[in-house]
């Protein structure tokens, strides 16, 4: 896992990168800006004028080294705009303003009483203020970002957008550069990862300045990243003389008369996760539906539900498509008092928990929850701010000890020691229906094959992002569900093979 980190955290391991290195705080600064310029080059090859306008904080110190760097890069037609609208300013500010002066480089200063010079360039490097600020900004801040934002025609942020809180909710934060890119330091800025950023930056860019792992890993952080290494890590081989019981027997409540497509895609997904032998427990009506799409997967007839509590299942997944009948409730009431194997509740199964939260009580530790926002805000209550929403699956995956997965374009999976592990796989392509059915079969199919709940959790939103990415690498700009479920085994291939 890789820790996401605070602000201040971030400037505790600078300081710890600085003094154990060693490396001077300035020499570290070059390191950035250098690192800033690569990736920069590589998105902006035109060598097209520049405006860089920096603060005089450490991010401004960043601009100057930036200016002064994609000047020696070719990048002849730069101006840099200091913004001076307090009294202070930083030893590594000073110091690279000092450096740029030996340039021809347009410098123009700007004091609280100056007009704000139209903006010609056509790359704005927005250098202004760093991650360390915590308060909306106020005039003559205010302002500027204002003009920035009507005038430049392209901006890229030096570590993070001018105005934007580098964690907790953004409800006050109005003022913010919206930027096309971001290039940010070793670690993405946790409030890049909400939905709320989406406003402020159309892409974000990590780039490597050498900070140091090792005390990185060591720090205590509520958020961490899945990684591919955690993929790797986890992943079961298919070992020789193994069988079909080998890998378990899942089972799916899930269907109605006019909804059996979710029932189905989740089914199929199972069956193309792994799982050893599936079984879908469905109306009568819904049988020549999957004897037709499935020859492979199972059929319990829904009269048969009772079933479910013999212990003949492995695991089991309640909901896609089950609609919430005064029958289902009841049977689901009685289903969560019995002793149930490894469980994953989805769509109608919440829904039936929100209208009935005293059933919340009843889930056994470790059961799996897949709710999107509605579903999430209907069971827990309503939440305004996705920061907001987090803390709120933090603390009741903790207190129930539930392993709660928030579905977005990055996943939040709440675990039931108070830690949030967040999935990068995944992208807009994959905005089709059925999804989360698929999503659900994946998990039901590894908690099936004897993975624990939260490395089923883990493996599974990876994987079901990860086939998505290879799809949209191949060129498909938009995925349909039943696309999805078939790249599942190459990811699997992909992380399960010996290198």
């Amino acid at each position: 896992m890789q820790n996401l980190l605070t602000a201040a955290q971030i400037r505790e391991v600078d300081a710890y990168t600085i003094a154990n290195e060693p490396i001077s705080s300035i020499d570290l600064m070059e390191r950035a800006a250098n690192a800033f310029v690569n990736k920069f080059v590589h998105l902006y090859a035109d060598l097209m004028p520049v405006l860089v306008c920096c603060g005089t904080g450490n991010n401004g110190g960043d601009g100057l080294a930036i200016a002064r760097l994609l000047f020696e890069r070719g990048y002849t037609h730069i101006n840099v705009w200091i913004v001076r609208y307090n009294d202070k300013k930083t030893d590594d500010f000073e110091k690279n303003y000092q450096r740029l002066l030996n340039y021809p480089i347009q410098i123009q200063e700007l004091y609280p009483t100056d007009p704000i010079p139209t903006i010609n360039a056509g790359i704005v490097v927005d250098a202004l203020l760093g991650s360390g600020l915590n308060k909306p900004l106020v005039h003559p801040w205010r302002f500027l970002v204002k003009q920035i934002n009507k005038e430049a025609k392209m901006v890229v942020s030096v570590d993070i957008p001018t105005g934007m809180p580098s964690e907790g909710n953004m409800t006050d934060f109005e003022e913010i550069v919206v930027a096309n890119d971001v290039i940010t330091f070793q670690l993405p800025k946790l409030s890049f990862l909400f939905p709320e950023s989406r406003k402020f930056l159309k892409r974000f860019h990590v780039v490597d300045i050498g900070l140091q792992q090792n005390f990185i890993a060591s720090l205590e952080a509520d958020f961490c990243s899945v990684t591919d290494a955690d993929i790797y890590a986890r992943l079961k081989l298919r070992e020789a003389f193994s069988h079909k019981g080998t890998y378990g027997h899942a089972c799916i409540l899930a269907g109605n008369e006019n909804t059996m497509g979710a029932a189905l895609l989740c089914a199929e997904s199972c069956l193309y996760t792994g799982a050893g032998l599936t079984t879908v427990c469905i109306p009568g009506s819904g049988l020549s539906a999957l004897n037709a799409r499935l020859p492979e997967v199972m059929a319990l007839n829904r009269s048969k539900i009772a079933e479910l509590t013999t212990g003949k299942y492995d695991a089991l997944a309640i909901g896609p498509g089950l609609g919430t009948e005064e029958e289902m409730k009841g049977a689901l009431g009685e289903l969560l008092t019995d002793d149930l194997p490894p469980l994953v509740l989805d769509a109608d199964a919440l829904n039936m928990l929100a209208e009935n939260k005293s059933l919340l009580k009843l889930l056994k530790e470790g059961t799996i929850l897949t709710p999107h926002m509605k579903e999430f805000d209907r069971l827990f209550g309503q939440s305004d701010q996705w920061w907001d929403r987090v803390m709120k699956a933090k603390e009741e995956a903790l207190k129930r000890k539930l392993i709660i997965i928030l579905k977005n374009r990055y996943t939040f999976i709440a675990l039931p020691d108070g830690k949030i592990w967040i999935n990068f796989t995944g992208n807009p392509a994959m905005a089709s229906g059925g999804m989360g059915d698929v999503l659900t079969g994946v998990l039901v199919a590894l908690l099936a094959q004897g993975y624990k709940a939260a490395e089923a959790a883990m493996l599974g939103v990876f994987m079901h992002g990860k086939a998505g990415d290879l799809l949209a690498e191949e060129g498909m700009g938009v995925i349909p569900a039943t696309c999805l479920i078939k790249k599942i085994p190459n990811v699997i291939g992909d992380f399960s093979s010996i290198s």
